[in-house]
């Protein structure tokens, strides 16, 4: 049953839930789904990437969107069916930028989330392709409900366009 309602997620910063509030999500070990798409990086993650990485080598430029580039990887676990995942994922299937720096870009914290910008506000949904791929929905006792901030980062009330359906 989906049900559509207005939430505060920060101080001042709300958006329309799009989804069952009884939907759970929990990372799952060994899982990495997320981390096959090329992750989009909104201007100020842009610049605090450039604080930890090289860009020229862990960005590309897609249709006017910066991504960090997938790159192909020596391994049959934790890629895509091209066989490439995010620049930042380890062998381990671990992500270097969270390991290392306590930080990942906004589009990485929105997963499974689809975030859309409606006349009325942001508006957030489980990504379509989640329903398929993402083995850390309704695992858990966590409701994203009860977390979004957690999930949405206040940068996206920041952002002009923070429509999270761009991919590389």
């Amino acid at each position: 049953m989906s049900d559509t309602r207005r939430v505060e997620v920060h101080p001042g910063c709300e958006v329309v839930v799009e989804f069952d509030p009884e939907l759970t999500f929990e990372c799952v070990d060994d899982c990495t789904w997320c981390c096959t798409h090329g992750v989009l990086l909104y201007e100020p993650d842009f610049f605090e990437l450039a604080e930890r990485a090289n860009l020229s080598e862990a960005t590309t430029e897609f249709r006017g969107h910066d991504f960090v580039t997938t790159e192909e990887k020596d391994r049959d676990e934790h890629v895509d069916e091209d066989g490439r995942a995010c620049y930042f994922l380890r062998d381990d299937g671990l992500c270097s930028l969270h390991l290392d720096h306590d930080w990942k870009p906004a589009r990485c914290s929105v997963f499974p989330l689809a975030v859309t910008v409606e006349d009325d506000g942001l508006h957030v949904d489980i990504r379509e392709s989640a329903h398929e791929h993402c083995e850390g929905l309704d695992v858990s006792e966590r409701k994203v409900i009860d977390n979004l901030d957690a999930f949405l980062p206040e940068v996206l009330w920041e952002i002009e366009d923070p429509t999270s359906d761009v991919a590389l």
